[in-house]
């Protein structure tokens, strides 16, 4: 199965050890959604937003693997799932149940996030743009 990550899971050291069957296949751009950050706990979580795009990754995962994503990522209490299809491809990845408002991320958070964004490659600038428009 593919799975698309777009917050702490970008960060390759701490994805293999959530999920030690996990292969990072490359970065991946979700196209028509928006990076946020909410609920109690300041997390990543993403909205459909025509025009706008999410830089994540793309990973394989194992059966084993989703089942201990969906208990760290609180399935189905905090996020449900959503599955979509690209180049014949079905991926799946995490939305929040809740539209709270944004939370600003906690630093260790970020930190994490940001590692993540280096490991896949990707611009952080995206990111720092995102969190800025919310000062």
């Amino acid at each position: 199965m593919f799975y698309f990550a777009y917050g702490s899971n970008l960060h390759h050291q701490q994805m293999k050890r959530r999920c030690s069957d996990s292969i990072f296949i490359k970065k991946f751009i979700l196209e028509n959604h928006l990076l946020t950050f909410r609920s109690p706990y300041k997390v990543a979580d993403i909205n459909e937003k025509k025009g706008s795009f999410v830089p994540g990754a793309l990973y394989e995962i194992s059966k084993s693997d989703e089942k201990k994503l969906d208990r760290y990522e609180d399935y189905p209490i905090l996020y449900k799932k959503k599955y979509f299809k690209i180049n014949n491809m079905k991926i799946m990845t995490y939305f929040m149940n809740s539209n709270s408002s944004f939370k600003y991320p906690s630093t260790k958070y970020l930190n994490t996030i940001i590692q993540g964004y280096k490991d896949c490659n990707l611009d952080k600038n995206y990111l720092f743009k995102i969190l800025m428009k919310k000062f």
